[in-house]
């Protein structure tokens, strides 16, 4: 390690088993110097093992709804009482939905599974940075990041109104990432990471053949949740003082990709195939 957060101070929002993306972020944090708070709905926390990881880390467990602004508060409140101080840097990893979870299609969506679905996945990103600033809660020069996806830019069958909550929280980045840039130098970026094997992930329909073909699009392969927390650590050290409102894609090239060699010889063999489909199949 290279001790690239030695003595930084931050919240982790999302960590709930070894799975998690963020519990990745938060050992490689700790590994590379920094202290931090960790926080969880009340609800996740009691199915996932989060106590684990705090004992590993040093860490306390704060428990906070993200889409409550008094929770937030709260959090805010007894992170700075136990650390005496401000914060350098947080971690939005937090993203749920509803219709998802319930099979609802994008053309059938419960509109109320919606509205949580933008509340929990995206505006609760705002809510966040909204009381960090009211609070003061971020040192200068402070980082903020948080996880999305490219289907923010590109339709994914299957997403979901998931795609729409990451298209509101990149703009939300770029919004406050003005605002706190120009008046606190605060940074804030979100991290489009590859598909990733996550608990949240498992339950996306066709999880399973959506890392398989990003896989065979990426020319670097399917980025980590090892690698991810590395990438997010470099984002939340002093190195990168001057990168503030990007959405900056960690898919191994994926982003960047129309067609390769190997998904399209995957392509070919489907469509040189005898097998028969029913429209229902092949929709």
């Amino acid at each position: 390690m290279y001790n690239l957060l030695k003595g930084k101070k931050g919240i982790i929002f999302g960590a709930l088993d070894e799975k998690s993306i963020a519990w990745k972020i938060a050992e490689r944090a700790y590994e590379n110097g920094a202290r931090f708070v960790l926080t969880n709905t009340p609800v996740a926390m009691r199915f996932g093992n989060v106590k684990d990881l705090a004992d590993k880390c040093e860490s306390i467990v704060v428990p906070a709804d993200a889409t409550s602004v008094e929770d937030i508060e709260n959090l805010f409140k007894q992170t700075m009482e136990h650390f005496g101080g401000k914060i350098d840097f947080i971690l939005h990893s937090i993203g749920m939905s509803p219709n998802v979870r319930k099979g609802n299609t994008y053309d059938h969506l419960n509109y109320e599974f919606y509205l949580k679905t933008l509340d929990i996945s995206g505006m609760s990103f705002h809510k966040v940075l909204q009381a960090a600033r009211k609070m003061d809660a971020i040192n200068d020069w402070g980082s903020v990041v948080a996880l999305s996806y490219v289907a923010a830019q590109r339709t994914f069958y299957g997403y979901n109104d998931m795609a729409d909550a990451k298209a509101l929280l990149e703009s939300i980045a770029r919004s406050f990432g003005y605002i706190y840039g120009r008046d606190k130098k605060i940074r804030i970026n979100t991290v489009s990471q590859s598909p990733t094997m996550t608990t949240a992930g498992s339950g996306v329909k066709g999880i399973d053949a959506l890392l398989d073909f990003s896989e065979r699009m990426s020319p670097l392969g399917n980025a980590t949740a090892d690698e991810c927390a590395d990438y997010c650590i470099t984002l939340f050290s002093d190195l990168t003082k001057k990168v503030t409102m990007q959405n900056l894609y960690h898919d191994g090239g994926f982003s960047s990709m129309g067609m390769s060699l190997k998904a399209m010889d995957m392509y070919n063999k489907g469509v040189n195939c005898d097998c028969e489909h029913t429209e229902e199949e092949l929709d």
